[in-house]
């Protein structure tokens, strides 16, 4: 703005030049050439008609060449004026006329909203549950550019700065409901002090990259400091000792008899290669099949004949003994877990936890990263063929990828498969749109970061809704179902409408497992549901 308001002066003064010399040129020619004296008045307004093309020709012809000559240049040096207000001028207003700005602060009241100190993808995953639960929110972005781009997407953003109470004031921080700060740590941390000198009251939330920075957001005063990388590194630890144990280790209790876990068919097992029908799980284990995911395609009715490989991962609910069983199956008889056939590639927040958990299991593992620090035993590129043989990834029975960057963790999937086709890979991606591009690389666990602080913040943030489970590749949720009430199961339709499945409904006291089709919904039942993000909001949507 300050560039613009400067150019605007410069090409002002050169016109106000042009027409003063102009304007005298002029009377001194028509009285030296052409013997007709003219006032500074008329040779101004002559000046004026020939820079703004309206006229001039009340004092043609002219007779004298030289007065001919000043005309022709003056011409020339209209044009030149004229068309120099274009980008000046014109440029700027129309652009502003057909662009949208985000303002600096909310246009319209807002109340019970939840403020968004700059987007992330953490901050988009979070939005998506903010819309499903229709509550609203506004985002403090300090790019302008950002800004707008937000904006013009039918995003409620302002352009200000999040660390300032003036910037927080902006977003009618006394009035909403919560602050969510998401950009660094230090920043995040100058956000709450903020914050809490503005509104003392309003809940903070803030994400941690550094699980050991949580105690200083703590201390500036936030409410909730969110690690969502320590829970991700614990999160996937937890399926690499599952791997290596008969027993569930992230099961979700639905109730005293009733577990919900994710089980991976590992390469090798009896079940790889088996169809659902032929693999008699439900017989030999006990458990329900709920869904399952096919190379990070979730199912939610699949099919008798739908074929099991290494990498499925089912979803299933049973009694912890009845999990147990299906984890042996799972299992491959052939391979057994020796010392260093653990691999954790990278070793920030998410590979350090990852190793600490195994640690702590007394698994063995070596670990690889391309800075030699504490706790690294190989420094190399995970996308070399020799550093992941150095590693000995051939042997390696399983592979954790902790990798920051999503393209990096792609391209090592692709290279370890290609290594180690029976070799189990676990990931972690930044981003949710880049979760089944990895699965296709060949990955057989994925998780996004995105989507687990995304849970945890709207776990927080929502009170009446009740998430059981933000680390999973599904979400389990505990809600009623206003929508659904004096229906059956069947006749609400939910699975064919939402995708999602009923595990269980709360009644008063009472937890009944035993769901079926005909089962009807109460007034003051709690539905225990299971699907996908999108499942959940769909039913979110459409039920409550």
């Amino acid at each position: 703005m300050d560039g613009w308001k400067r150019r605007a002066a410069g090409y002002l003064f050169f016109v106000v030049v042009a027409l003063v010399v102009t304007a005298v040129g002029y009377q001194w020619g028509m009285r030296v050439h052409e013997g007709r004296p003219q006032t500074f008045l008329d040779s101004l307004q002559f000046a004026v008609e020939m820079f703004t093309t309206t006229g001039f020709g009340g004092d043609a012809p002219w007779e004298s060449a030289e007065m001919q000559a000043f005309i022709t240049i003056t011409d020339l040096l209209g044009m030149a004026v004229l068309v120099g207000a274009l980008p000046v001028f014109v440029g700027p207003l129309l652009e502003n006329a057909l662009s949208t700005t985000a303002p600096s602060r909310l246009e319209a009241a807002l109340d019970d909203h939840v403020v968004i100190c700059s987007y992330t993808t953490r901050a988009e995953a979070l939005i998506e549950e903010l819309d499903s639960n229709g509550v609203p929110y506004v985002i403090v972005e300090p790019d302008r550019e950002r800004a707008d781009t937000l904006y013009e997407a039918d995003h409620r953003v302002i352009c200000a700065d999040p660390e300032s109470m003036d910037g927080l004031d902006a977003a009618r921080l006394s009035a909403a409901r919560a602050l969510f700060a998401d950009v660094s740590d230090q920043v995040d941390a100058s956000i709450v002090l903020a914050a809490k000198e503005l509104a003392e009251d309003v809940p903070v939330v803030s994400v941690v990259e550094d699980p050991d920075r949580a105690k200083y957001h703590r201390l500036a005063g936030a409410d909730y400091a969110l690690s969502p990388r320590q829970l991700l590194g614990e999160s996937l630890a937890q399926k690499v000792t599952t791997a290596l144990r008969s027993e569930i280790g992230e099961a979700v209790e639905i109730d005293e008899d009733l577990e919900l876990a994710e089980v991976s068919i590992r390469h090798g097992s009896t079940l790889a290669g088996t169809t659902l029908a032929d693999s008699e799980i439900r017989q030999r284990s006990g458990v329900n099949v709920i869904g399952v995911w096919f190379a990070g395609r979730f199912d939610a009715s699949p099919a008798p004949d739908a074929t099991l490989t290494g990498g499925t991962v089912l979803l299933v609910s049973g009694r912890p003994a009845q999990l147990e069983r299906l984890v042996e199956m799972s299992h491959s008889p052939v391979r057994q877990f020796g010392a260093g056939e653990t691999v954790v590639v990278g070793y920030g927040a998410v590979g350090r936890t990852v190793a600490t958990e195994l640690a702590d299991a007394d698994i063995p593992y070596t670990v690889v990263d391309q800075v030699d620090i504490d706790g690294v035993d190989l420094v190399g590129d995970a996308t070399q063929t020799e550093t992941l043989v150095a590693a000995g990834i051939e042997d390696a029975r399983t592979v954790v990828l902790a990798l920051p960057d999503d393209t990096t963790t792609e391209f090592a999937t692709l290279v370890i498969r290609d290594l180690a086709p029976d070799t189990e890979i676990i990931t972690r991606v930044e981003e949710n749109s880049n979760v089944s591009k990895t699965y296709r690389a060949g990955a057989d666990y994925v998780l996004s970061l995105a989507t687990v602080a995304g849970r945890m913040s709207a776990s927080y943030l929502l009170e009446d809704r009740d998430v059981l489970s933000v680390n999973q590749q599904v979400e389990v949720m505990r809600t009623s179902a206003p929508g659904a009430v004096g229906q059956t199961i069947r006749e609400a339709n939910i699975r064919e409408e939402t995708g999602c499945t009923v595990i269980a409904i709360r009644r008063d006291s009472d937890v009944i497992t035993n769901v079926h089709p005909e089962t009807v919904i109460d007034d003051d039942d709690e539905l225990v549901i299971v699907g996908t993000d999108d499942d959940v909001r769909a039913f979110e949507r459409q039920f409550t």
